[in-house]
């Protein structure tokens, strides 16, 4: 019996041939594109996250600027005459790695500061002037699309770009993260750590207590034998956040009787840790 050769011979074909070969003809709209997706995901061709990925590339060309960025109430800029010290706290508190630095007006944008560039200066030991660490900022109008934001981001290797609204001020900022998160979804780091039941509420050897955002408010009262609200919040987190009326930024502080807390990671969404210092505990 003779040996099938095409069988033998044929190259393994990708996801992708496996895929264009179960396409029923050549969609004519995006409509029927997803249609078609939906059902190869169904058929096995294509994984649940896949198919979730596909799904945001062909969003992203839909979406501004503006949709995504993260608001100016919302910014973790600096000033460029704080000292040093204020800056490096800043800079530690917050988690992040780029920072806008501005003049007397939160308009006048100088530059972008790298945590690493930092970092490189303290290490060599020398009297730092934030002003000569500056990188170029890039500027960009909220209405443009994030396909082509994030071509450029690509291109110019840039991580971070300063939106400007038609007037010219300054109206957010925005990064490859918040691009690529409306593609492959959430993307969490070292400063999104998912809490555990033994790490929600942590002592430091200085006696100050680190306590995740999302701590339960019972899970605090007993951990302290407090007595705090929970009849409108359910987390730490949202306690406070109501307390403040807005969404903390790093650094923030509040009393809630004799707890004391003060905002340690916060992003454009949520707050995610507290520093957290107890009146009258030993």
């Amino acid at each position: 019996m003779p040996e099938d050769t095409e069988s033998s011979t044929a190259p393994h074909r990708s996801w992708f041939d496996r895929l264009s070969q179960a396409l029923s003809g050549e969609p004519r709209n995006r409509e029927e594109l997803l249609e078609e997706l939906h059902a190869a995901q169904a058929n096995g061709l294509l994984g649940a996250d896949t198919l979730e990925m596909i799904e945001g590339a062909i969003r992203v060309a839909d979406l501004q600027v503006a949709d995504v960025m993260v608001p100016r109430a919302q910014m973790v800029s600096l000033p460029v005459d704080a000292s040093f010290q204020e800056i490096l706290r800043q800079v530690v508190d917050s988690g992040h790695s780029r920072f806008p630095v501005h003049g007397e007006d939160k308009d006048e944008i100088l530059g972008i500061l790298l945590a690493k560039d930092l970092l490189r200066g303290c290490a060599e030991k020398r009297e730092l002037s934030i002003r000569e660490l500056l990188r170029p900022a890039v500027l960009i109008p909220e209405s443009k699309r994030l396909n082509v934001l994030l071509r450029e981001f690509r291109l110019s290797r840039n991580h971070m770009a300063i939106v400007v609204d038609e007037y010219g001020g300054v109206a957010g900022l925005v990064t490859i993260e918040d691009v690529l998160e409306e593609i492959v979804g959430e993307i969490d780091d070292e400063h999104d750590e998912a809490p555990g039941q033994d790490t929600q509420i942590a002592q430091q050897a200085n006696g100050l207590f680190v306590v995740d955002a999302l701590t339960p408010i019972d899970d605090f009262n007993e951990r302290f034998g407090a007595d705090l609200p929970d009849d409108e919040y359910d987390t730490v987190g949202g306690l406070v956040t109501g307390e403040l009326g807005h969404l903390p930024e790093p650094g923030e502080e509040v009393a809630l009787g004799r707890f004391h807390f003060r905002v340690a990671r916060a992003d454009a969404r949520r707050v995610h840790a507290f520093h957290l210092s107890v009146v009258g505990d030993s």
